[in-house]
């Protein structure tokens, strides 16, 4: 697809994405422990790229304190209006939305970087984290939080049901086997982040569907 095209798919889903994101059930844990993967200190930077429509945003600030910054970077103007609406009525004067691809970041030197849901919808996810890593100031860290297919023995089953939903929310309409490519990209954003960094977690949660993976970059010499 294109980058309008995809854009005007996630602008059409924008609230849809934001209300389901507020029912499902253990998300905001899972968003939780994805920033804690970011060891954060008061004071950080930390940007996420394929911010959507701001779901982490708040995790992100309660570790970085008011003395931080948190950058949120989506290419769709309609997730990140909805990311808007939700840092004004918050009244977070250092939560920063910008307009960007997650796979040329348009930032630099900053504490960590975090990509949730993400990678599976990047074309060429190695390239994309090692972009990430080269945003990072000496010791930072990169986190990734992504849901694929189970390869638990008991979760199997499931894995059908899985696919369907891959399907109906993938902007091709289920063309391709979007959820083997889902899991190709995640195994491949892992590989490059364990190649140009140190992994400092790499896990499988809710029965081997949700994956977090997290690294730390070079310290300063």
């Amino acid at each position: 697809m294109t980058v309008a095209e995809t854009q005007a798919f996630y602008g059409r889903w924008a609230r849809a994405y934001d209300w389901l994101c507020r029912l499902l059930p253990g998300l905001g844990s899972l968003r939780s422990a994805a920033a804690d993967a970011l060891a954060l200190d008061a004071g950080d930077t930390v940007v996420e790229l394929g911010c959507g429509t701001g779901a982490n945003l708040r995790h992100l600030r309660e570790r970085v304190g008011p003395t931080g910054s948190v950058v949120g970077v989506d290419l769709t103007p309609g997730m990140l209006a909805q990311a808007g609406e939700r840092v004004e009525r918050a009244g977070w004067r250092n939560v920063h939305l910008v307009r960007g691809d997650a796979a040329r970041p348009p930032v630099g030197d900053v504490d960590a970087v975090l990509g949730s849901f993400v990678v599976g919808l990047l074309p060429d996810p190695e390239s994309a984290v090692r972009a990430w890593l080269d945003c990072l100031a000496p010791g930072g860290r990169v986190a990734v939080l992504e849901a694929g297919r189970s390869d638990h023995a008991l979760a199997r089953r499931l894995n059908a049901a899985f696919d369907r939903f891959v399907a109906a929310g993938s902007p091709t309409g289920g063309g391709g086997r979007p959820s083997a490519a889902l899991d190709e990209r995640i195994d491949a954003a892992r590989r490059a982040l364990a190649d140009g960094a140190v992994l400092t977690r790499d896990e499988r949660r809710v029965a081997g569907f949700v994956r977090l993976f997290a690294a730390e970059g070079q310290s300063r010499s």
